[in-house]
């Protein structure tokens, strides 16, 4: 199946570039640009994409208004939040918003094209050393359902926050992938987190684990 993707980002030349990139991979189509936040949620409504490639820093709308909105539609796409700096404090609240991860403009092409089959088939991708950094500038906050987690979802949740793939999770603990899978469902229900990232975000607020 072909993955559709939107890309909203204020720059011509950018959008020109990731628009190339993308539409050169057989499984990849980019149906559509918006050049502000303001025009990205009629664009989505209209194209229905799998994916956007999200600016963070546009004039108008930013990145993280966006997000909020495009998350908050009946079927949303997956967000993937394209940047040029990683200790962004703008990418960190994309994170917050619903973004399912992040990936830097000077990315490798082959990576780009890898990080949209990611997100579109609904992993998160996760930088743990950069959320680390961003979370620790963040005070501490109290994140409702962190103490309903089981000892073993805590032991998950950590794994978690290192960038662990269920089957690593699955090796460290000695359990089976099926066990995680279901550890980790549990972990997202009961943070009310949409997906990993959310729920590595939420760790490092409720101080959960410690981004030092």
């Amino acid at each position: 199946m072909t993955v559709r993707i939107v890309i909203a980002d204020d720059e011509d030349l950018i959008r020109t570039g990731l628009r190339i990139i993308l539409d050169a991979e057989p499984d990849l189509s980019v149906v559509g640009e918006a050049a502000d936040g303001a025009a990205v949620v009629p664009v989505v409504r209209r194209e229905r994409p799998d994916v956007v490639l999200m600016d963070v820093r546009m004039p108008a709308v930013d990145g993280i208004q966006a997000t909020r909105q495009l998350v908050a539609l009946e079927s949303p796409p997956k967000v993937l939040v394209v940047t040029t700096f990683e200790n962004d404090d703008y990418v960190y609240d994309a994170l917050r918003a619903g973004a399912a991860g992040f990936l830097l403009k000077r990315a490798r092409p082959e990576d780009l094209a890898g990080a949209v089959r990611t997100v579109a088939g609904g992993e998160s991708l996760l930088f743990p050393a950069a959320i680390r950094t961003l979370a620790a500038t963040r005070p501490r906050t109290a994140v409702p359902g962190i103490d309903r987690l089981t000892g073993r979802e805590g032991d998950v949740l950590r794994l978690m926050t290192r960038g662990m793939s269920n089957g690593e999770i699955a090796a460290e603990l000695v359990v089976s992938a099926e066990t995680v899978k279901t550890h980790v469902g549990n972990v997202l229900t009961k943070l009310g987190a949409r997906d990993r990232t959310q729920a590595v975000i939420a760790a490092y607020e409720s101080g959960f684990v410690s981004p030092g």
